[in-house]
């Protein structure tokens, strides 16, 4: 198991590396660049202020430089300008003993935003926060609510309860997130409604509340419990036509200890895939919610980077994309041996 996670997590460098480099070249593609170099100036600044910004702030250097001084493996730019010394890793005027040759991500220097005129680690690391705690909540919902519902739905396939929660099921997926949060807000959250909850999450920031976080939390919940219950049930229908599931009903094992202890363990192991990979979806898919809630976590960021073409942040938040993506699927797999004895890591 120790030389199979030692593997996996090389293959993970790697595949976070190729990636990375991959945003880096499409984020720093020249229209980008002079699109930048224009909103942190001048829209009407000419070609030749756009060539003199960009070269005072090293992005016309060749694209494997940049990447590597951005990871923090060749040393920062420098560039003298009438006498004066500035460079990627220290500001003009800083003492020549005080000069750092590296400040990559390796250094834990992201750069600064552009937009919020602000450290790219911090923005990140508080805003990575903010979209935690609304995906706790998230899956403290949803995970539960999801597998109660495929295990009774699998139970007995076919029947009325089956079909009952089967239909709610494919109709919480069906519906998107900006449908159902629109539909709560009307009729929870406004005057015109029953007025229980607060129709804004900014305040749930600070201070999150059963009025304020409740209706992103059970707008996100409700898409993602549909597809879990699915694939919940169409497992537990499976393990239950097995054959040692036939042998201990014949042996007069009770239907629910047969439920509990014989087919529960089996028929979770589809679902746990189904879970690990909701956690990236999350990361990434709450960027309509927190946009129409007004709360402004890891997704509301994502939306800012890519809309004001900050690229710095843009690169950060792309990172930890890649690596929570990488990190829920290695967990996937250790997690099979776990559930199934009978799976062996090769």
């Amino acid at each position: 198991m120790g030389l199979f996670i030692l593997k996996r997590l090389g293959v993970m460098v790697l595949t976070a590396l190729c990636l990375t480099f991959v945003v880096f070249w499409l984020t720093n593609l020249y229209p980008n660049l002079e699109k930048l170099a224009k909103t942190q100036g001048n829209f009407r600044m000419s070609d030749e202020a756009v060539e003199s910004y960009l070269g005072r702030n090293g992005y016309l250097q060749p694209l494997p430089i940049k990447f590597g001084q951005w990871l923090g493996v060749v040393p920062g730019w420098v560039i003298e300008t009438d006498g004066t010394v500035a460079g990627k890793c220290f500001d003009a005027g800083t003492p020549e003993e005080a000069r750092r040759s590296y400040c990559g991500v390796l250094q834990g220097d992201w750069g600064r935003s552009t937009v919020f005129k602000a450290d790219v680690g911090g923005i990140v690391a508080e805003r990575l926060g903010l979209t935690g705690k609304l995906m706790f909540f998230v899956m403290l919902l949803m995970v539960p609510m999801a597998l109660l519902i495929g295990v009774l739905a699998g139970m007995r396939e076919g029947s009325k309860l089956d079909r009952s929660l089967s239909t709610v099921s494919i109709l919480s997926t069906a519906t998107p997130e900006y449908v159902s949060g629109v539909i709560f807000i009307a009729v929870f959250a406004s005057s015109a409604g029953f007025k229980i909850f607060n129709g804004s999450a900014t305040s749930a920031m600070d201070d999150a509340t059963f009025e304020n976080f409740t209706l992103p939390v059970v707008t996100i919940a409700l898409f993602g419990m549909g597809y879990i219950a699915r694939m919940t049930r169409a497992s537990m229908s499976e393990v239950m036509t097995a054959q040692y599931i036939r042998t201990a009903r014949l042996k007069g094992v009770s239907f629910g200890n047969i439920v509990l202890k014989h087919a529960l363990r089996n028929a979770l192991i589809a679902p746990f895939t189904v879970i690990m990979l909701q956690f990236p979806w999350l990361l990434n898919g709450v960027v309509i919610v927190e946009t129409l809630f007004n709360y402004k976590g890891f997704g509301w960021v994502l939306v800012q980077a890519a809309g004001n073409n900050d690229i710095e942040l843009l690169l950060a938040v792309s990172v930890v994309s890649v690596i929570v993506v990488l990190l829920t699927q290695l967990i996937s797999d250790i997690g099979y041996v776990y559930l199934n004895p009978r799976i062996r890591v090769a």
